[in-house]
């Protein structure tokens, strides 16, 4: 039986016969999925088990050839609420950023090239001057992101040497990012000091010695201590580390260029305030609270950042022409320290008010089809949520969401629809009730959120 069944399957040749000449993919590709699909065909045969004829296997590759000619990168709505997801790139860049640097990108550009002197550039002028403003800082470098910014401040400053951290402040981020492992990999030695909860001048003082490279204030973004705890002022600190004459580096984390107050969202240290502390290098994403692309940033003393330029690891760190433009395109949404152009996504779905986003859900039911709605269980709720990537930890932002209670197919079934739809909504769920949240919804996607609901 097995060898019948095997006798149905095409060869390779067969196969790509008819294979479709407008697909986009390397003939070598083509033929390592055709026989990759074969092989599996093949197991099946010799268990005795196909039960498709030849023209239909031949069918089945052709239309997984066409699905892999479609980019499995697809633009999604965003129904989880969290702005700054990790999973969906963090912080979303508006069409009008991206069409900007596109026109400035295509052919050549001058990257690092000067065009008065003729001359080879720094690709670090290009944001250089405007970031320092903003800051407040002396000098700025930005790399790919603030793990590297970490790690190349580290190892450019304390080599070999001793880096003093507070226990409190050994985190791990997503991803198992930890604190001790970058500065075991910066090739330092890490010096723990104080307790998890409370930390004082007195515990650096006396962990200061002839090997100490750098001291560590890292910011714990993801979570908060509270209660009996003690940490101490940075600028405390810097006062210490010059009188010691030893860098002070602060992980700051998510980079909030604003103050988050007056956009009536939760406090976040703000850069330029960290700035005026003393600290000698500061480091931060540039991808979270600023809104830009991957990225992060070293800034501080100019002293501290030629040292950290020149360190033949930064030539493995540093961002191409696609991360410098977005960039500079990003921190010209920038008016002042208390305000910000609407091109800025990602600031204006965080600061989206839930009386807003309530009228939106209120139109998107009103045009959805009221069978739909009583079929789906649709009703529109106020919801928290978080900004993500762990800024903004301590507290929730209000929002509002579509909730699903659906009656003829389970909350399981009802998330992979919308997920695997011609327009992929994720959402999350909640027991029995699926939830699509309006807070990183583009404005743009309502009329797309509608027909992804019918369609389900």
């Amino acid at each position: 039986m097995s060898k019948k069944q095997l006798r149905q399957l095409p060869s390779v040749s067969e196969v790509l016969l008819d294979v479709n000449k407008s697909i986009a993919l390397h003939d070598r590709y083509i033929r390592e999925v055709i026989k990759s699909e074969l092989r599996g065909y093949r197991r099946t045969a010799k268990a005795g088990k196909l039960d498709i004829k030849r023209s239909a296997v031949t069918a089945a590759i052709l239309d997984e050839l066409d699905s892999l000619n479609q980019s499995s990168i697809k633009n999604i709505i965003n129904g989880t609420g969290v702005v700054l997801h990790t999973g969906f790139g963090r912080a979303p860049i508006s069409k009008k950023v991206i069409s900007t640097v596109a026109k400035k990108l295509e052919g050549y550009i001058n990257l690092e090239f000067d065009l008065s002197t003729g001359k080879r550039g720094d690709r670090q002028n290009h944001i250089a001057k405007m970031l320092n403003a903003i800051c407040g800082s002396e000098s700025s470098l930005i790399v790919n992101n603030n793990a590297a910014a970490v790690l190349l401040a580290l190892n450019s400053l304390a080599e070999g040497r001793d880096v003093i951290v507070s226990r409190g402040q050994e985190v791990e981020i997503g991803g198992s990012f930890r604190i001790p492992d970058v500065i075991r990999k910066s090739y330092c030695t890490l010096v723990e000091i104080g307790t998890t909860n409370r930390t004082h001048l007195k515990d650096y003082e006396k962990a200061i010695t002839k090997k100490t490279g750098a001291i560590l204030w890292a910011h714990t973004s993801n979570y908060v201590v509270q209660g009996f705890t003690k940490e101490v002022p940075l600028s405390d600190l810097a006062l210490l580390a010059k009188k010691k004459r030893i860098p002070l580096v602060v992980d700051l984390g998510s980079g909030a260029l604003l103050n988050m107050n007056k956009q009536n969202l939760p406090a976040e240290k703000q850069v330029s305030d960290v700035v005026k502390t003393g600290a000698d290098v500061i480091t931060f994403s540039g991808d979270k609270l600023l809104g830009g692309p991957q990225s992060g940033f070293i800034i501080g003393s100019q002293r501290y950042l030629k040292v950290i330029q020149k360190n033949p690891l930064y030539r493995t760190y540093r961002c191409d022409k696609w991360t410098i433009a977005l960039m500079e395109e990003t921190l010209r949404t920038y008016r002042s320290n208390e305000s910000f152009s609407a091109d800025n996504l990602s600031l204006k779905l965080l600061t989206t008010s839930q009386k807003i986003l309530l009228n939106r859900g209120k139109k998107i039911l009103s045009n959805l089809p009221q069978i739909k709605v009583k079929q789906l269980g649709i009703a529109l709720v106020a919801s928290l949520v978080e900004a993500g990537s762990g800024s903004l930890p301590v507290k929730s932002i209000p929002s509002a969401a579509l909730q699903f209670t659906p009656r003829q197919i389970t909350v399981a079934a009802l998330a992979k629809a919308f997920r695997e739809g011609t327009i992929p909504v994720v959402g999350y769920t909640k027991g029995s009730t699926f939830y699509i949240d309006l807070k990183a919804v583009l404005l743009n996607q309502s009329p797309q959120l509608i027909e992804a609901i019918k369609e389900v």
